[in-house]
């Protein structure tokens, strides 16, 4: 791969997906998209260049984004995100919204599921308590191909043995073959879609709680300032985001800031610098209305 040929790659990615590589990743870059040359029969990297520069074929296009997508993940991720859903927000939400009887969930970089299956898990372990709710769990990725291994809920050994409790796996999934399958009335809590962060997403309408983990790391200060912006703007004014383990707001943007009572929690800025006190968590919102 010549310098031009990188830095046009790097580019393109930068473009599409939000991916900010350094010129370090070199060898990462050939290393990921040599298999997409051979996969589209590509001559090499000057013929795979050639076909993006012209819009040629969609399929390479997506196939080259998603081969330098990252979708390491597993059951209950640093395990803190999941206690406080557990213990601070989904307590607070049962109390808040009693009138309105309905919790919005988006899980932003959904991966191959295991994230949105673990809140799934949790809110089927609430059982009565949320008898008579109107409970949505939206999970999206940029991938589709690791969208449809979500959507069937099919795990193997090694996937099914990272973070989920063997109680949890008994209870939930039932052996097919070698492989372990999430129970049909889980995967029929989530609403996997296709969604790019660097596109608008005001459509999917407003959440109580985000979700959006250990993807903001691959974006530049820029990117990830204008992503948080408006995943912001689709949350309810007492509404809650949890960041990945490495991730914060902090010197990057004032729309979300930390929630000083729980660690790991952002809220909106402008209401934790009003006196966040003064209001409880999760009063009631006007919503927008979901297209």
């Amino acid at each position: 791969m010549t310098d031009i040929e990188f830095e046009f790659l790097r580019g393109y990615l930068k473009q599409r997906s939000g991916l900010a590589l350094t010129a370090e990743k070199h060898y990462l870059l050939e290393s990921r998209l040599m298999p997409v040359c051979r996969r589209f029969k590509l001559s090499g990297f000057s013929d795979l260049v050639g076909c993006l520069r012209l819009s040629r074929d969609g399929a390479i296009e997506r196939a080259v984004v998603e081969a330098m997508t990252t979708n390491e993940t597993f059951f209950f991720r640093d395990r803190t995100p999941f206690d406080l859903f557990r213990d601070v927000l989904l307590p607070q939400a049962l109390a808040a919204r009693a009138g309105q009887r309905r919790l919005r969930i988006w899980c932003a970089a959904a991966s191959s599921g295991q994230e949105p299956y673990s809140l799934a898990m949790m809110l089927a372990e609430a059982g009565p308590r949320l008898a008579g709710w109107r409970v949505e769990l939206v999970a999206t990725d940029l991938s589709t191909e690791v969208l449809e291994k979500a959507k069937l809920g099919l795990y193997n050994q090694f996937e099914v043995q990272r973070g989920l409790p063997v109680q949890l796996m008994l209870k939930h999934f039932e052996q097919v073959g070698e492989q372990w399958r999430i129970a049909q009335s889980l995967r029929d809590m989530v609403d996997f879609r296709p969604l790019n962060l660097l596109h608008p997403f005001e459509q999917l309408g407003t959440f109580d709680i985000v979700y959006c983990r250990n993807v903001l790391i691959y974006f530049d200060t820029v990117t990830k300032a204008d992503v948080l912006r408006r995943i912001a703007e689709q949350l309810a004014p007492d509404g809650a985001v949890l960041l990945g383990a490495a991730e914060t707001v902090i010197g990057i943007t004032d729309t979300l800031a930390p929630d000083t009572d729980n660690r790991g929690l952002y809220r909106h800025g402008r209401a934790l610098a009003a006196g966040a006190a003064a209001a409880p968590a999760f009063q009631p919102a006007v919503r927008r209305a979901v297209r």
